[in-house]
């Protein structure tokens, strides 16, 4: 005999997610419904208003395909009551956002709140006071199955989810999605890390740690929400499709003012239209570049060798040179700011012409030491010992001038680093250079040595690992009051400058005090497929260790000869026959032969970052795009290519191992020509 509906556990369920959604709506109806008009005092109060009301009408919007709410706890007392008192449990549900009803009572409890975290991290062994936990499946949105552990019985047996199973194996098709509904108790720890604090996440192909750190963002926005209102936060990814694949996880979960960019956004003081080769590229990348630079700026104080005489009415008081020299030495001693100093200096002077005037029995005030500082001879000493300096000219005279770069590199670079990086030919103007990344980090690098940059409260580094000593510095500097949260992974290392520990990487970013986690449990990569990847890591980073997949699914893999790029097509069709996206992945000197061969069979495909539909579900994606996307399946057109594709074997081998572990549910590997022998 069937159960009564109102008796139907996922009917009753069913019922609260229907409440929930109405009370979602009418919280939003509720801000769409303020009045203004009569709450400001003028147009600045009543814009600004009204763009803070707009900003909370989109948080509150309901994704109707997300899921409102995933998970239930059933407390075996009430948080916080004593528990002799046998105070009765309450039952809360976990969901992206919170929710209330009419009444203000809770429908909805944010993911973030203290009382949610037992969902993530309570177990047999610590149940954290939780009876019973439940988790739900949904389709397109509708709440569909539920699965209880009974934490607190003993005589009930610990096993894997299988809920949980499905939610990380579902289909990936458009951007990349929250993990909020599958967030493990070591990511959890790190999510909910206090803002103080920086952490650098190591983390193998599939280990979440991009996840986790957008997910830390969301939570240290929900904990310190006024505070980084003021400061700010900032997510740095290693290209805009990196950037365009991650962009819809923070408004997912409400989140709607958090800026993302790459290095070169953050150093774009100059239009970059050149090339290092490797070699200058990574001269211009060492942390000793900062030192030279530090030397070429402070080279434009001269000493004074004559006083100034500065004339008020019918006297005139002389500072000597001797004197102005004192002072120049304890600014140059103070080490601060170029432009810091170069504004103090005019002040000094002032206040030492106003106490020669208060020994000769005057009373000036600050009005006179202001007006000292504004006269003409002053201005023209301070220009004369402390004349300005453009950031962007000085970097050029560094990369044109022979001499100018042996002076203050001598001891720092020798004479064949030189030769490196400096400009063959002679340049007109800054506008006409061809600057190259690396030279507009060596600008970022003077411009701060110059005036201070603008420090946020909390800067998320992904994938850190490819990042310059002066890269790191660059990124450093945006957060030296704020915290940071560095995410990478050293086998994945893929320029000539790749970060060889992260004790070393943190120390350029200013953050040596920085806590380093390590994930090493894999939810993405299937069992063979990061099995078969893993061969790689003894020749690219031999004291890493492997991530171990925790899927139950050992996925689909495959090894497969070819003799014409028509059958690199067909894997692609046969990967398209299934649920999901399906990525080409090939050396980036393949991608024109294979275009035409996908051109040839009439099959549609997107580029990297672009979003994937029911539609077009295939991408091709030049292997040196490949990091930090993700498929559902993996085409990997000819390994030994994208080995050869870089400037040494080490590097190569690194990019061949992004590559291989793209793939969510399977992998492809087609080949030609012969494997490399790493993977035999």
């Amino acid at each position: 005999m069937s159960t009564p509906p109102a008796q139907d556990p996922l009917s009753r369920e069913r019922a609260h997610l229907g409440s929930s959604r109405a009370a979602l709506r009418a919280m939003r109806e509720d801000v769409e419904n303020l009045d203004i008009t009569d709450v400001t005092a003028n147009w600045v109060n009543a814009a600004v208003l009204q763009h803070q009301i707009d900003e909370r009408i989109k948080a509150l919007a309901d994704l109707s395909h997300t899921p409102l709410f995933f998970g239930r706890l059933d407390y075996l007392h009430a948080p916080g009551a004593d528990k002799a008192e046998g105070a009765e449990g309450e039952r809360f549900y976990i969901g992206r956002r919170h929710v209330h009803d009419a009444e203000g009572d809770p429908m909805v409890i944010d993911w973030r709140a203290p009382v949610s975290q037992p969902f993530y991290r309570a177990s047999k062994k610590d149940p954290m006071d939780v009876g019973l936990r439940r988790r739900f499946g949904y389709t397109s949105g509708d709440l569909t199955a539920y699965e209880d552990e009974h934490l607190s019985d003993p005589s009930e047996a610990a096993a894997t989810s299988k809920l949980l199973q499905q939610e990380i194996e579902r289909p990936r098709v458009g951007p990349m999605r929250d993990i909020v509904a599958t967030i493990q108790p070591e990511q959890d720890e790190i999510v909910r890390a206090g803002l103080g604090g920086s952490v650098c996440v190591q983390g193998g192909p599939g280990t979440g740690k991009t996840a986790v750190g957008l997910h830390r963002v969301a939570y240290l926005l929900y904990a310190h929400r006024e505070r980084l209102a003021r400061t700010g936060t900032l997510v740095i990814g290693p290209n805009k499709s990196f950037l365009h694949y991650i962009e819809q996880v923070l408004p997912a979960l409400g989140e709607l003012e958090v800026k993302q960019a790459t290095v070169d956004d953050l150093v774009a003081h100059v239009e970059v239209c050149g090339t290092d080769d490797a070699t200058a590229a990574v001269v211009k990348g060492d942390a000793r570049m900062a030192e030279v630079l530090r030397r070429a700026v402070r080279s434009h104080v001269t000493l004074p060798t004559e006083g100034v005489v500065v004339v008020r009415g019918s006297r005139r008081w002389r500072v000597p040179a001797y004197e102005l020299e004192t002072i120049v030495g304890e600014l140059l001693d103070r080490d601060i700011r170029y432009g810091a100093a170069r504004e103090a200096l005019p002040q000094r002077i002032a206040h030492a012409v106003l106490v020669q005037m208060e020994r000769s029995g005057e009373a000036p005030d600050d009005r006179v030491q202001d007006a000292v500082a504004r006269n003409t001879a002053v201005k023209a000493a301070v220009k004369a010992i402390w004349p300005p300096v453009d950031p962007a000219k000085l970097v050029l005279r560094l990369l044109t001038d022979a001499d100018f770069l042996a002076v203050h590199a001598d001891g720092i670079l020798d004479e064949d680093e030189q030769k490196e990086i400096l400009w063959s030919k002679p340049v007109r103007s800054v506008k006409s250079a061809k600057w190259s990344p690396a030279d507009a980090v060596l600008i970022d690098e003077a411009t701060d040595l110059v005036q201070r940059t603008h420090s946020l409260g909390h800067v998320v580094l992904d994938e850190a690992q490819d990042l310059s000593p002066m890269q790191y510095r660059a990124v450093g500097r945006r957060c030296t009051t704020g915290s940071a949260t560095v995410l990478g992974d050293l086998a994945q290392g893929t320029t000539p400058w790749a970060t060889r520990s992260w004790d070393e990487a943190l120390a350029h970013l200013g953050k040596g005090e920085a806590v380093i986690e390590e994930l090493t449990a894999g939810f993405r990569v299937p069992t063979d497929v990061i099995a078969y990847a893993s061969r790689l890591l003894p020749h690219i980073a031999p004291g890493l260790t492997p991530v171990a997949s925790v899927r139950e699914n050992p996925g689909f893999f495959e090894v497969r000869p070819t003799t014409a790029d028509e059958q690199v097509v067909d894997a692609c069709e046969e990967l398209l026959r299934n649920e999901g996206s399906v990525g080409l992945i090939a050396a980036d000197a393949r991608i024109p032969a294979l275009t035409e061969a996908l051109a040839a069979t009439g099959l549609t495909y997107l580029g990297p970052g672009e979003e994937t539909t029911a539609q077009t579900r295939l991408t091709l994606v030049p292997a040196s795009l490949a990091k930090g996307l993700e498929y559902d399946y993996v085409v990997l057109d000819e390994p030994q290519a994208v080995v050869d594709g870089e400037p040494d074997e080490r590097t190569g081998l690194r990019r061949l191992y992004v590559a291989l572990t793209r793939a969510v549910s399977g992998l492809t590997v087609t080949h030609a020509a012969p494997l490399p022998q790493q993977l035999a």
